[in-house]
């Protein structure tokens, strides 16, 4: 079957192996290094700020098992369609397990310095990068990263087109001083970068001339200065991003509760008149309760609570066909909330965001991370030769031999690292403590 090649053209199958496809995908991916690293990465809150919150990696097991009661909830309720489909619980979590292997240490901090720092050089951008890491990074294979399957590698295309075709038409003036770089001009085009334009295009060899320009129309031109977006992606991409926006919009919430960032006032004054507006349209919806639930200080009914909101995001999900004539199947359908439920969903994401993500504690880190981030970088592309570890110096000077683009090598070792390795390395690079206490 098409779908379930391999980049490699083998399937390395070893004996007695009878494992699934989908599951030898999910196993590469539990075991690889850039997942273990998203134990390590922050999530919403920075790693070590409380011992409660979620990271990435917690972050993605949750949106793993919600990506897999999605499948079983859309096979119930449409078998015919998921049947013809070919819906897969193990596809889903292999992608939700992924989805997030690409993004640098300090969250969107990480992410924004990055892409100034290789804004001549194709950009960074956190999905761009996860498949970077599974078709050529990830030390699964020598060439092809983890060689999963295509239909996998489809699902992790959030953004099927390259950056420079969405990529604003003239970029903001550079900076002279990292401090002064202002985060909202540099937010990164939502795409994957130029140099992995081969890869994409093996994944989307299977489909047909007409489904191929389909899948990669945009919903927005890019303009003089903002960037363009990608209108499409498959089924299989379209329900890993509705378990990861569950999992972020409903259990950071809890997160933020636990610690203390969120107090009842705060949902109170910005929450509780919208989700009062929605109780005549949500089934045994009562705002009030909610509330108390939440802030009652038991754990047994805040916890009740999240279940619940989870719950009811996730069986409200329908398959919808999408409005564009595709002939493959993957591209027929979107998963798409019910209104009031995808209200809902929309609602707790903005207030985590504001109330949380916009703290300025939280901006602070977020700051202090990004400078770091930078000024690894600039030190690293002065002298790569003499700072690089010695397998990242070789790829590096690979590439530059061949002509091609050296700093993606230098943004593919910064990315990959935890948030506490590079505040670690930046420590040995720049403190003017002793060598000894530069480790402590």
């Amino acid at each position: 079957m098409i779908w379930t090649e391999r980049q490699s053209g083998t399937s390395e199958q070893r004996p007695n192996d009878t494992r699934t496809d989908f599951q030898r995908d999910k196993a590469r991916i539990l075991h690889s290094a850039a997942f273990r690293r998203l134990q390590a990465k922050t999530q919403v809150m920075y790693v070590g700020m409380h011992d409660f919150p979620r990271t990435r990696l917690t972050h993605s097991l949750e949106a793993s098992q919600i990506g897999a009661s999605l499948v079983v909830h859309l096979s119930n309720q449409n078998p015919d369609v998921a049947s013809q489909l070919e819906l897969s619980e193990p596809l889903l979590e292999s992608l939700c397990l992924a989805h997030d292997i690409g993004h640098p240490p300090f969250g969107h901090g990480g992410e924004i310095a990055l892409n100034y720092m290789m804004r001549n050089n194709g950009g960074f951008e956190g999905n761009g990068q996860t498949f970077r890491i599974v078709t050529q990074l990830e030390a699964y294979t020598p060439q092809h990263g983890m060689n999963l399957t295509r239909r996998t590698l489809m699902g992790l295309l959030k953004y099927p087109v390259l950056a420079s075709r969405i990529c604003q038409q003239k970029l903001p003036a550079d900076v002279t001083n990292f401090r002064h770089l202002r985060t909202r001009e540099w937010l990164p085009p939502k795409a994957l970068y130029d140099d992995d334009s081969e890869q994409l295009n093996w994944v989307l060899q299977p489909l047909s001339d007409s489904d191929k320009k389909g899948f990669q129309e945009l919903l927005q031109q890019p303009s003089g200065n903002t960037h363009g977006k990608s209108a499409l992606k498959s089924i299989d991409a379209s329900i890993m991003e509705a378990a990861d926006d569950i999992a972020y919009g409903v259990h950071d919430l809890e997160d933020a509760i636990v610690v203390g960032l969120i107090q009842r006032h705060h949902w109170e004054d910005q929450m509780l008149s919208d989700l009062r507006q929605l109780e005549a349209e949500l089934p045994n919806f009562n705002a009030k309760e909610l509330t108390e639930d939440l802030f009652s200080g038991s754990h047994h009914r805040r916890k009740q609570a999240i279940g619940g909101l989870v719950n009811r995001l996730l069986t409200s999900a329908k398959l919808e066909r999408t409005a564009y004539d595709f002939e493959c199947p993957l591209l027929q359908y979107q998963v798409q909330l019910g209104e009031a439920e995808k209200i809902l969903l929309n609602s707790l994401k903005q207030f985590i965001f504001n109330w949380v993500i916009r703290k300025p504690e939280m901006q602070a880190q977020e700051f202090k991370g990004q400078q770091i981030v930078m000024e690894l970088f600039e030190v690293l592309a002065v002298e790569p030769e003499r700072l690089l570890p010695e397998n990242t110096r070789l790829r590096y000077m690979q590439q530059k031999q061949k002509g091609e683009n050296a700093l993606r090598v230098i943004s593919d070792y910064l990315s990959g690292m935890t948030d506490g390795y590079a505040a670690k390395l930046y420590q040995e690079l720049f403190s003017v403590s002793s060598p000894k206490s530069a480790f402590q």
